[in-house]
């Protein structure tokens, strides 16, 4: 079966700065954090931490009430990135009558909490409020594969529709996989992504119990994620969706599409060594497969959107990896952590930070990780730190990182698309 190269068609995003893509970019290359401080009125303990959330998210303006209505949060941020990624391809929302080719089309999303929102606020219904049955929405919201299934059936996708969970790692795997159909020829067009909600009272108080988020007040909360600084102290929660059409290049070519970027390898591996502790053979093994995978050395690369979470133990081990994956070339290895700004959306940020490594490469320029002029860690030296949103970069390629609590590591490798 001939390989086929993998253009990216479409890229959208619905993040904290509202938008478009572009806006999105400028304002992390502008080194601005989305991170607010989130006080609730919860009994018997309000939530007080730095988080990050799509205040202006207006989900009917963009789905529809009625489909809206359908959905969870977290399904509509993903749907509405989807449609967004769609438009830019260029596709129309239906096929016209007679049209089978999307019968083998497909769609594969990412997400790591899925709909749990929905059984939390059951639970409370149902306990705190008295209340004897639910929502007969409530299983098709709660569902992990409700984000899929509504791409599919608006767009009219009849071929794969499935939806990863792994943790961290979950959106990158999924855009994986969507690649991997595409350049079989298994699929001309596929649509992935992922999308989460991270601010569900029992997630904030999950991960608040395994110590690794970020203080923070209202004054303190927009530099509480620093990835990479001796005075880390933790990550901090988001939520939105990211979402990419991936199409076969000739396929892509001959309806006259513009070519945002190209997905060019893949590399997964396990570090089956410990549930939550990260491992740098794990990481090297999915760096170099990513390498391998797309037929580029580490020279080819010239910028990594890093996983870089700001937790202690996370930011070296990572650099360690890169450091020794790129060798005598680490120390010019531009690299940065855009979490610093705009969260940790956990099985969203694998297609939030592909969204901006593609935008890296289309604009040619460079992201910061915020918050960390002056302030790096030793254990985290050893490549180029980017501090300033660099512009008018000679970017070739670019790989961005997934690493996953359980031990699931994903990495994707991007090139530049064709000069216009």
């Amino acid at each position: 079966m001939r390989a086929h190269r993998v253009a990216i068609t479409g890229l959208g995003v619905i993040s904290p700065y509202g938008g478009n893509d572009t806006d999105f970019f400028e304002r992390l290359l502008a080194g601005e954090s989305a991170v607010r401080h989130l006080l609730t009125d919860d009994v018997p303990r309000p939530l007080s931490v730095p988080a990050v959330g799509c205040t202006g998210f207006d989900p009917e303006a963009l789905l529809g009430k009625p489909l809206a209505l359908m959905m969870e949060r977290f399904a509509q941020l993903g749907t509405a990135a989807a449609f967004l990624a769609w438009a830019q391809a260029g596709l129309p929302r239906q096929p016209e009558a007679g049209d089978e080719t999307r019968e083998d089309w497909g769609c594969i999303w990412g997400t790591a909490l899925g709909g749990v929102a929905v059984h939390e606020r059951g639970h409370r219904d149902m306990w705190l409020k008295g209340r004897e049955r639910l929502s007969p929405l409530s299983v098709v919201q709660g569902m992990n594969n409700a984000v899929n299934a509504h791409i599919s059936i608006q767009l009219g996708l009849g071929g794969v529709s499935t939806s990863h969970t792994a943790a961290c790692a979950s959106s990158g795997i999924a855009i994986g996989e969507a690649f991997r159909r595409v350049r079989s020829g298994e699929a001309a067009v596929m649509v992935t992504g992922g999308s989460d909600v991270c601010q569900s009272y029992g997630v904030v108080r999950a991960w608040e119990a395994m110590r690794v988020m970020a203080p923070g007040d209202a004054q303190t909360a927009p530099s509480a994620c620093r990835p990479f600084a001796a005075d880390r102290a933790g990550l901090v929660l988001g939520e939105g969706g990211a979402a990419l059409v991936l199409e076969a290049w000739d396929h892509a070519v001959a309806r006259g599409a513009t070519i945002q970027g190209e997905v060019v390898g893949f590399g997964t591996s396990c570090d089956h060594s410990h549930l939550v502790r990260p491992h740098r053979e794990g990481q090297v093994r999915a760096l170099r497969a990513a390498l391998a995978d797309a037929g580029l050395a580490p020279a080819d690369i010239d910028y990594v959107n890093a996983h870089g979470t700001a937790t202690t133990e996370g930011d070296p081990v990572e650099i360690s990896a890169l450091r020794e994956v790129f060798g005598d070339g680490a120390p010019g290895l531009a690299v940065s952590a855009t979490k610093s700004m705009h969260g940790h959306l956990l099985g969203a940020c694998g297609a939030v930070e592909a969204v901006v490594t593609a935008l890296a490469l289309r604009e040619q320029a460079v992201p910061p990780t915020a918050h960390l002029a002056g302030r790096i860690d030793p254990a985290c030296e050893g490549v180029d730190h980017v501090l300033q949103g660099r512009r008018g970069v000679p970017l070739r390629a670019a790989l961005s990182n997934s690493f996953a609590f359980g031990g699931s590591n994903a990495v994707l490798a991007l090139r530049a698309p064709p000069a216009r």
